[in-house]
């Protein structure tokens, strides 16, 4: 069969999503054809041009009718935060797939009601799934792998951070990103979203409680003419900031192991820094996206003169999805990730399984954003994941 796609959204990760509708389906033998039908968006001319650029058959400005669309089988969903809840259930009630970029919601009241939505989808065979995309770079899939072989032993200690730093500069504009009623918190959510999905992912264990600290460090900055990306060009007047710039928590699993997490868009000279640090009793992993071919293992089993943190160049045909790209050594990019989602997607709607992250999991990182701003209101004190929001003097 062939599956249709339509995209709702078409900023920056409209371009990411469409790169991986375009890729995927000439690079994997995937189980379904998949047709780029139409991308959606409220300015006509603006979206026109997108789909011209990226390879969309038609635009369209009302999503509602291209959801109510019979010849529409998958909906992609690229817009701020604040429309994702209303967007998903609709098109999921109509019967499409529905693949839904991160943080699965603004609230945790969203996300219960989009995962509940999806439940009694996937009872009707619709298929639902989070963009939690840094999931499929080659190397984190292969590190979760290591992981769930003993490779690390025990999980003893985490170290996860994502810092960037485009709003260092106080005149960068007012984009949306920067506005709570759009985006639902700062980089805690835009961000921070990633490493707590991350470490959940390669531990295979959900994170129990936290403790932390939220902070706005530049809190007006010029309204926003027009923007594009991370950027964007400056209009007259100021508007208040009203999410975070940076988050500093920490988390304990289930396990009892306990994590600490940076998400920061203040961190001076850091592009797209996402690192994460498993160390256990038998060895350690490391991975850094700005390095995202490489894998870091230290195996503390090895003779100990020769112990040491040892570079695996995660470019083999036996390595997660690498197999369908480029001889060994030749590297992959960003870019890529976006094509393994759409592979395991429409893999699973074919096959009628579910598919991963699903939006109960976009749920369980939705529970701990909330925590963490529960815990930054509360002087800090440990608040426990998922229960009603009360500080703690201890950890437990």
């Amino acid at each position: 069969m062939t599956l249709r796609v339509a995209m709702i959204g078409y900023g920056f990760m409209g371009a990411a999503h469409s790169v991986g509708w375009r890729q995927a389906p000439h690079v994997f033998s995937l189980p379904d054809d998949v047709e780029m039908a139409v991308i959606v968006g409220r300015n006509a001319e603006a979206v026109a041009d997108a789909a011209a650029q990226w390879g969309w058959a038609e635009s369209a400005t009302d999503w509602r009718e291209v959801i109510a669309r019979d010849d529409i089988d998958v909906v992609d969903i690229v817009t701020p935060g604040d429309s994702h809840a209303e967007i998903a259930i609709a098109a999921l009630e109509a019967g499409k797939h529905v693949l839904c970029e991160k943080p699965l919601a603004n609230t945790v009241e969203e996300a219960a009601a989009m995962a509940e939505a999806a439940s009694r989808a996937a009872a009707r065979g619709v298929r639902s799934m989070v963009g939690f995309t840094y999931r499929r770079v080659p190397a984190v899939t292969f590190l979760r792998d290591l992981i769930a072989q003993g490779a690390v032993g025990k999980i003893a200690q985490v170290r996860a951070a994502y810092r960037q730093d485009w709003l260092v500069d106080p005149e960068m504009p007012l984009a949306w990103r920067l506005q709570k009623e759009h985006a639902g918190s700062g980089a805690l959510g835009d961000i921070g979203a990633h490493i707590i999905d991350m470490t959940q992912f390669v531990t295979g264990l959900d994170v129990t409680s936290v403790s932390g600290v939220v902070d706005t460090i530049v809190k007006q900055r010029p309204l926003q003419g027009s923007g594009s990306g991370l950027s964007g060009t400056a209009a007259e007047g100021y508007g208040e900031v009203t999410v975070d710039d940076i988050a500093i928590f920490t988390g304990r699993l289930e396990s009892g192991a306990l994590v600490s997490f940076e998400a920061s868009r203040f961190a001076t000279g850091r592009k797209n820094d996402l690192s994460i640090e498993v160390s256990g009793s038998a060895g350690a992993l490391r991975f850094d996206l700005e390095d995202l071919n490489t894998l870091w293992f230290y195996d503390r089993t090895a003779p100990e003169p020769t112990q040491g943190f040892t570079r695996i160049l995660v470019t083999e045909a036996q390595h997660p999805y690498v197999a369908a790209w480029w001889p060994a050594g030749h590297m992959l990019g960003y870019e890529h990730g976006f094509s393994h989602q759409v592979v395991d997607l429409v893999t699973a709607i074919s096959e009628g399984t579910d598919p991963h992250p699903s939006f109960a999991e976009g749920l369980s990182v939705q529970r701990v954003l909330a925590a963490v701003e529960e815990s930054s209101q509360s002087d800090s004190g440990w608040v426990r994941v998922g229960a009603p929001v009360v500080a703690e003097t201890n950890a437990g």
